[in-house]
């Protein structure tokens, strides 16, 4: 007896949350489909004129405002997750850029169908559920079920959004990543040359001119001076191939990642070194491709040696199934993770703005393990 009181009862809150779905599906498909053939019969109609277009769109806007509608009353009545879609985005500004979305979303097509539908299946809905109120009582809790049903599968199938709107938007706002990137990389390109070798060249005119001034009256001294400019001109020299090569190895675009990749790990300051092993197969990925695989690698192989306590660290790179995948692993301490503005967020993004993945494996004791995939997309007559 005890457990028949906490089974939740069949004539509870969601079957009069389903039978109030049901009931109003007729008004509200009336009031739709009134919309529907009137407005965009009418812009149809008049679509030879200067108002017809217009109209039209005004007509699907309509319409996707009682899809917005359906979806709310979906969810909250009948249990659905579909989700909202994003609102128009207009190519162009003005009354016509904003028809124009509004005529080529497929959405807004969707939604004027289900208005349509739902008066049909509105009309029949309600008499099924008067029905079921005055004389099917029995049964009214399954064949609610069944009704709630084909409403949900109605709402899920016209009203979802689209995958490819869900494309459009993911491009969108990878776009916006790789926008901001950029802009950080400039501004960063910028300070670099302002503090660094600018003002080492602006030092260094400023001594030659000393030396100029002083080789009649003290060559000794000009030697001197001439000579310290000398130094401070090797020293910006340095400075801008440096500079250079944090915008794009000359030795990625010459001879590739294998080569590019075994310079990192060169350079990298672990005290048991980097192994390499690069296997493409003698061909060579899209050069932007190539270009986040190098500076993630770099990037990678900077955090272990300023963050892990790593000792030794390898980069595995190969071509799997037209994808480019690579990892890199060190020996230190791990608890590396992905998180907002931080700088394996930002290789992520990176790698995402590709259709890249971008995974972690960092345990707390370690050792810490990144495996990043990227699109292959290779060069016609490229051979690395």
């Amino acid at each position: 007896m005890e457990d028949e009181a906490k089974r939740p009862s069949l004539y509870g809150a969601p079957l009069w949350r389903e039978v109030r779905n049901a009931l109003l599906n007729l008004p509200i498909g009336v009031a739709g489909f009134a919309v529907t053939a009137v407005l965009l019969t009418a812009g149809l109609g008049l679509a030879v004129t200067v108002i017809g277009l217009p109209l039209l769109a005004f007509g699907l806007g309509c319409c996707r405002r009682f899809g917005r509608l359906a979806r709310a009353r979906a969810r909250a009545d009948l249990g659905s997750t579909v989700p909202e879609p994003e609102p128009l985005r207009p190519s162009r500004a003005g009354v016509a850029g904003r028809v124009m979305a509004a005529l080529a979303d497929g959405l807004s097509w969707r939604s004027a169908l289900y208005c349509v539908v739902l008066l049909i299946w509105g009309i029949l809905g309600f008499v099924l559920t008067l029905l079921l109120l005055v004389v099917g009582w029995p049964v009214l809790p399954w064949a609610m079920r069944m009704l709630s049903a084909v409403s949900r599968w109605l709402v899920e199938v016209l009203l979802a959004p689209g995958a490819l709107a869900e494309r459009v938007r993911e491009l969108e706002d990878d776009r916006g990543v790789v926008v901001d990137t950029a802009a950080a990389d400039l501004r960063r390109i910028e300070r670099d040359l302002h503090d660094g070798a600018q003002a080492r060249l602006v030092a260094l005119a400023m001594d030659l001119g000393l030396a100029k001034e002083k080789l009649t009256e003290d060559p000794a001294a000009a030697r001197q001076m001439v000579d310290a400019a000398h130094g401070e001109v090797k020293l910006a020299l340095q400075e801008l191939r440096d500079l250079a090569r944090g915008i794009h190895p000359a030795v990625l675009t010459d001879r590739g990642l294998d080569a590019a990749l075994s310079s990192v790990a060169a350079r990298c300051t672990l005290p048991g070194g980097v192994r390499v092993h690069v296997e493409l197969g003698g061909e060579r990925p899209d050069s932007a491709v190539e270009g986040i695989a190098y500076f993630t690698v770099s990037e990678l192989l900077t955090n272990a040696s300023k963050h892990s306590g790593a000792r030794t660290a390898s980069v595995d790179v190969w071509r799997q199934e037209g994808r480019l995948m690579l990892t890199v692993r060190d020996d230190g301490r791990g608890g590396a993770r992905v998180h907002p503005g931080g700088g394996l967020a930002g290789l992520a993004e990176r790698a995402e703005s590709v259709d890249g993945v971008f995974v972690v494996d960092s345990p707390a004791e370690g050792p810490t393990s990144v495996t990043v995939e990227l699109p292959w997309h290779t060069r016609a007559g490229h051979k690395g």
